[in-house]
């Protein structure tokens, strides 16, 4: 049984719920929140790409939820369990030189896309953050917009909704949430065939039309079959309104 399961159970709820009712937070204890802290390496010298930088992390943050060790007798499970059975946070940060090789001894997974790493580590209490991550800024580094070409055949597709703007920490945790719900929707053959990859996806911004003629959330159980479509809708903690589609994947 994968971890993710929880997620696929409750997707077409979460895209119904009014927007207001997704930034509700009253049935929470504070000291039991948890997020998956997601690390970017921005070197100051060589900064790597911004899509580079978005793929490793989507491909990050699935890599750790789908490990070994988040099987129901590893090590990782229960973390995991605890962190997907709530809300699906994910705090991202930047970290260079040091600061980047530090957090390379914590639990977690670190993945390369074209010279752009991130690392994801397995989930926590916020009150429980380690110090080699809380020293690291969350925010104050951007990237700017690039030009990937055209995207690869045969991997998932990240879609960027093209009228929503997101700084590069934000869109991180955003297309790490896509890949973990599209995960939880594949069957056990897609599922193995994307592993075999790495989980590599790419990540695009389309012309306005193909997102609103691919977004689901009037239909998201049609849109799973008939396109292969799932959508991360946004609590609206930061950065964007509550209740808003950031990012649509779509199966490869």
């Amino acid at each position: 049984m994968s971890v993710l399961e929880p997620l696929a159970a409750r997707y077409a709820y979460w895209l119904g719920l009014p927007a207001e009712s997704t930034v509700d937070t009253s049935d929470e204890d504070p000291a039991e929140v948890r997020a998956m802290p997601v690390i970017l390496r921005m070197e100051r010298a060589e900064p790597p790409s911004r899509t580079a930088l978005l793929e490793a992390a989507a491909a990050a943050a699935v890599a750790v939820c789908l490990d070994e060790r988040a099987l129901p007798e590893g090590e990782w499970h229960e973390p995991l369990k605890a962190w997907v059975d709530g809300r699906i946070r994910k705090v991202a940060r930047r970290a260079r030189g040091a600061h980047w090789q530090a957090v390379q001894d914590l639990p977690g997974i670190t993945i390369e896309v074209d010279g752009a790493e991130a690392r994801a580590l397995v989930p926590g209490r916020v009150v429980d953050t380690p110090k080699e991550v809380s020293r690291l800024q969350i925010s104050g580094s951007e990237l700017p917009a690039d030009e990937p070409g055209p995207a690869p055949d045969g991997v998932p597709r990240l879609l960027l909704n093209p009228e929503v703007s997101m700084t590069v920490g934000k869109g991180s945790a955003q297309v790490g949430h896509a890949t973990m719900i599209l995960a939880s929707l594949l069957d056990e053959a897609a599922l193995a065939a994307w592993a075999e990859t790495g989980f590599r996806c790419s990540v695009r911004t389309p012309p306005v039309a193909t997102w609103k003629a691919l977004c689901p959330v009037e239909d998201p159980e049609g849109s799973w079959r008939r396109d292969g479509v799932v959508a991360v809708r946004d609590a609206g903690f930061t950065e964007v309104d509550p209740g808003t589609v950031t990012v649509l994947a779509q199966r490869a």
